[in-house]
């Protein structure tokens, strides 16, 4: 976290509140649960994880750091000329990044399309993706939710970032979820409650 603060406060830009209500998600994952690792990038049967809220870039990096995928000193160049840390990850910029992510409501597509494939080809390997609630807005993501149900795909789990929060609004105000929960479930997803805070 203080790592996190000290990037976006030298660059000047970040989005603080979306980075700290997912880092120990994306921590609890690099370092306990993605069967992944630096030197199996290129490794057809390893995890894949998607941050489709891409706007927690920083977040992202930070851990990816941490976990040996990152220089620890590339992070003092997040945001600046020519940095490969871009304000969002980029795939043609970071090797350890699967999906160039930004744009809300297309991370959780691409994983789909991803845990789609592994399926096909009969692996192993799971699609891990992040997306955030205020996201959730997005009529695509509803799509992939609903194509996720009908090819049952086991290997994919989709975390839902429920801060409660977006830009300028609480997600409630503005298109209220609930029940989420149910509508999950009835699109065939196992849905499990956590505190995303709990390692």
């Amino acid at each position: 976290r203080r790592r996190d603060i000290q990037m976006v406060w030298a660059a000047g830009l970040g989005h603080i509140g979306g980075e700290y209500s997912v880092i120990d998600i994306l921590v609890t994952l690099y370092l306990h649960a993605l069967n992944t690792s630096p030197e199996r990038l290129e490794d057809p049967g390893r995890d894949r994880f998607i941050l489709s809220k891409g706007h927690a870039a920083a977040a992202l990096y930070t851990t990816l750091a941490v976990a040996g995928f990152l220089p620890p000193e590339q992070l003092a160049t997040f945001m600046q000329p020519m940095s490969q840390l871009n304000g969002h990850p980029a795939r043609t910029k970071i090797a350890a990044v699967e999906a160039s992510t930004g744009p809300l409501g297309h991370g959780l597509p691409i994983a789909v399309g991803t845990a789609f494939a592994g399926q096909l080809d009969g692996s192993p390997r799971r699609t891990f993706v992040v997306v955030g609630d205020g996201e959730l807005q997005e009529g695509s993501n509803w799509e992939a939710l609903m194509t996720a149900g009908n090819y049952r795909l086991d290997h994919l789990c989709v975390i839902v970032d429920r801060n409660r929060l977006q830009q300028g609004a609480r997600v409630a105000d503005t298109n209220d979820l609930e029940p989420l929960a149910d509508k999950l479930t009835a699109f065939g997803f196992d849905v499990v409650g956590v505190d995303g805070h709990d390692h």
